[in-house]
């Protein structure tokens, strides 16, 4: 791994236990090792999420208790609405990652939904869920600022 490549992309990659993808001179985009690789890494990460709720649940169930003292109580009703906020945001995250997956799986993985223009290994590799190019995401945040205020 280069010292350059960005952190997330280390972590998801790390957490899958693969290298980066080394494309090869006049390889085509979205070949069968390309997709194999980002099925993978996407697996991978949906397994830690699934695990990491189902950890959270017995962490719950562990630990819940009925604290005589009121601010006790509230701190950890308040540990729990922020854990489950959390593992609310990983469901969704879950659907995303589900939804690439099927989309690797009809070869319809890596282009652009927006204009159809290849979405490049490495934005895929730090975000794999990715489903717009850079240039479409970077005009959908500036219209989003626009609307958002």
């Amino acid at each position: 791994m280069t010292a350059n490549t960005p952190k997330s992309s280390l972590s998801i990659l790390a957490l899958a236990g693969v290298e980066p993808y080394q494309e090869k001179k006049g390889e085509e985009y979205m070949n069968e090792a390309q997709l194999l690789h980002f099925k993978k890494i996407l697996t991978a990460w949906h397994a830690q999420i699934v695990g990491e709720a189902d950890r959270t649940v017995a962490h719950m169930r562990d630990e819940a208790s009925n604290f005589p003292d009121p601010s006790d109580r509230a701190t950890q009703e308040e540990e729990f609405s922020l854990e489950l906020r959390n593992r609310d945001r990983e469901r969704k995250l879950l659907k995303k990652i589900e939804r690439t997956i099927k989309k690797i799986e009809s070869e319809d993985f890596g282009y652009c939904e927006s204009c159809g223009v290849e979405i490049g290994i490495k934005r895929l590799e730090a975000r794999p869920t990715a489903d717009l190019c850079i240039d479409c995401k970077t005009l959908a945040e500036i219209r989003e600022k626009q609307i958002g205020g």
